[in-house]
């Protein structure tokens, strides 16, 4: 079963939006990630503790989703 993750990924011509991926694990992820940003570099993968989108951020592992106009803000550990 897949997991979402969200991930802050950064190309030469600045950061990109949120980015989410689906995969079972963080290291799955961050494959996906480098394949779909070959030149980026991929500034951090995290598990969005509660997060919730109103957006499609798809079903199956590999599923790789911008969300334009949402900025990256690492997940709090804080209930």
């Amino acid at each position: 079963m897949t997991k979402l993750f969200i991930a802050k990924v950064r190309t030469d011509a600045g950061p990109k939006p949120l980015v989410t991926v689906r995969a079972e694990a963080e290291g799955e992820a961050r494959l996906f990630l480098t394949a779909k940003y070959p030149d980026a570099l991929i500034e951090a993968v995290e598990e969005p503790s509660d997060w919730a989108s109103d957006a499609d951020t798809g079903s199956k592992a590999g599923d790789i989703r911008e969300h334009p106009g949402v900025a990256w803000q690492a997940p709090s550990s804080l209930a």
